[in-house]
């Protein structure tokens, strides 16, 4: 990877760039344009959510909880590398804890392809320090092409007389970090703590401060993993990347909607599946109701990878519009997975759930849904609709329940949106009380 040649690096020095340049007003015109140098990963999920590969000289924030599987994701990404020299600097754990992990890693990557690679691994150097000069002191000695920190919290500056961990010290050591990573055009990648309220440890300036923050997420108790963007600045920050937590490490999930969407022998109620997008990914998720009469005065309402208020909002439309006594009844929703969707698109899967076990009758196992709900009880248009349907069609599904408003109603938009090329049976609906005329008679 290029390298921009400086003749004295301020994050050696630690002096403001600001204090050596002065810069002048250009009209846009007159600005070239650069494509951005990406480098591409073997891990086809993490550069989807990166936007398409690692931008040279960027800072990307990846925070979790701890034990999700942060340190193996980056440590798997420095073992596999191809022609990369990478320094992953651990501040946590020490050569030999490393290197255990990296043999089991290797193992599985041995089990998992038929030719392993004889390469593999040595581009990668471990540095377990916790003083940012120190670590200077390394890089300007290796000259790493990518640097991963372990975490940005354990790292502290001789410029900063607080502890390592601190607003301060965590401040501090993120800017040198920044200036060493635009001068160098070398990427450099930030493993960072979450507090209890899911938010990542340090000051809030710090988010600002990166290029890109990624969230990687998931129930310790599902072997599913979840690396999100929340903010990305070298591309869309809607991305999502899905993993399956092993033994011998993370594995690629390249078609989420079947491990998202469970095997039964026969139909059961409250289950419907709904059609979602994260990013520019369609995938299918399957939504569980359970409605069952309350045993205590107030009734329980409870929503695991949803949004409880507008739960809260559906059960209301389904009792004012619908005329279904829920308001007497227990109520829990589930996102299966271990995900959590915002889309709201599954609004009416979720509602049908919610009335299948209500009534105690099965939704047929060849639907799907895709669409939003008023408060009026209209079914609303969603976004890129086509995608939804292409995905149900791929995965078998044989009808799918979407807005009568999402049908084209120019000339121009038919010959966009060909409703003929679906073999999927497409049923357009446009109020709530005619979806459960369709479904439940």
């Amino acid at each position: 990877m290029e390298k921009a040649n400086t003749a004295v690096p301020n994050w050696k020095t630690n002096a403001s760039t600001t204090q050596q340049r002065s810069n002048k007003p250009v009209q846009v015109a007159d600005i070239v344009f650069k494509e951005e140098h990406r480098l591409l990963t073997p891990d086809k999920e993490f550069n989807r959510v990166l936007g398409g590969g690692i931008v040279a000289g960027s800072l990307v924030l990846i925070g979790g909880e701890p034990g999700i599987g942060k340190s193996t994701l980056m440590l798997q990404l420095a073992l596999n590398m191809p022609n990369i020299k990478v320094l992953y600097v651990s501040g946590e754990e020490s050569e030999h804890q490393i290197k255990m992990r990296a043999e089991r890693l290797a193992e599985g990557e041995s089990q998992n392809s038929k030719l392993k690679s004889q390469n593999a691994g040595e581009g990668c150097f471990i540095l377990t320090e916790t003083s940012t000069q120190n670590i200077f002191k390394q890089i300007e000695e290796l000259q790493p092409d990518l640097v991963v920190v372990d975490s940005i919290q354990t790292l502290h500056s001789s410029h900063i007389e607080s502890t390592p961990g601190s607003v301060s010290q965590v401040r501090e050591c993120t800017a040198e970090l920044l200036r060493f990573a635009k001068e160098s055009s070398t990427p450099v990648f930030l493993i960072g703590h979450i507090t209890k309220d899911g938010m990542i440890a340090g000051p809030k300036i710090l988010e600002h401060m990166v290029d890109t923050v990624l969230q990687f997420e998931g129930d310790r108790h599902h072997v599913y993993r979840i690396l999100r963007t929340i903010k990305n600045r070298f591309g869309s920050a809607s991305e999502l990347g899905i993993y399956e937590m092993l033994g011998e490490g993370l594995r690629e999930v390249s078609n989420p909607s079947e491990i998202l969407l469970s095997h039964r022998d026969e139909p059961l109620s409250g289950i419907t599946i709904s059609a979602t997008l994260e990013g520019m990914r369609p995938m299918l998720i399957e939504t569980q109701a359970l409605v069952s009469t309350s045993a205590y005065g107030t009734p329980q309402r409870s929503a695991t990878g949803f949004d409880t208020k507008r739960m809260s909002m559906l059960l209301a439309v389904l009792e004012k519009r619908c005329g279904f006594k829920l308001g007497a009844s227990d109520v829990f929703l589930n996102i299966t997975g271990g995900i959590r969707v915002e889309d709201p698109a599954i609004d009416l899967g979720l509602a049908a759930a919610i009335i299948s076990s209500y009534q105690d009758i099965p939704i047929p196992f060849k639907t799907c849904f895709a669409a939003e709900i008023g408060l009026s009880g209209e079914i609303r248009a969603v976004n890129r609709v086509e995608q939804r349907i292409a995905e149900a069609q791929k995965l078998g599904f044989e009808q799918i329940f979407i807005s009568k408003y999402n049908l084209p109603s120019s000339a121009q938009d038919k010959k966009r949106f060909d409703l003929s090329r679906y073999k999927i049976e497409i049923k357009a609906v446009s109020s709530i009380e005619e979806v459960f005329g369709l479904l439940f008679g």
